[in-house]
């Protein structure tokens, strides 16, 4: 699925914001991940590194909300909400994700990736996973 968002993603970018980068990017006809296609055209914009990552993080927690407000957990006027609340910890968390390095990054969550594993073979979904 990442890699259908990040052709989705770099097809619509081109097309609207075309860029040497995502030219070379995409000319090799290799599949691209979405989060590489988000920074290779962040790069060929010139568009720095803090506010990238402040977008991609705001529009992950923008996603999940529209995806509870699809599901009818919520309204629009509490997922407004939702994104109002959270968006001052993405901004840490952004912060934080900027001085980390390489040997900071880990974690894992079998249960949650055996499920996804198992859902993305499912018949009939809500939504893309």
């Amino acid at each position: 699925e990442t890699t259908q968002q990040g052709g989705s993603f770099v097809a619509t970018i081109e097309a609207a914001w075309p860029c040497a980068t995502l030219d070379a990017l995409h000319s090799n006809g290799q599949p691209i991940a979405y989060p590489v296609a988000v920074g290779a055209a962040a790069a060929g914009h010139a568009i720095q590194l803090r506010d990238t990552s402040s977008a991609f993080a705001l529009a992950f927690v923008m996603n999940l909300t529209s995806a509870a407000i699809r599901l009818s957990v919520i309204g629009q006027t509490d997922g407004q909400r939702v994104i109002a609340r959270l968006r001052p910890h993405v901004s840490r968390l952004v912060d934080l994700s900027l001085c980390q390095t390489m040997d900071d990054l880990g974690g894992s969550a079998y249960s949650s990736d055996l499920a996804s594993l198992e859902h993305e073979t499912l018949y009939s979904r809500l939504f893309r996973s």
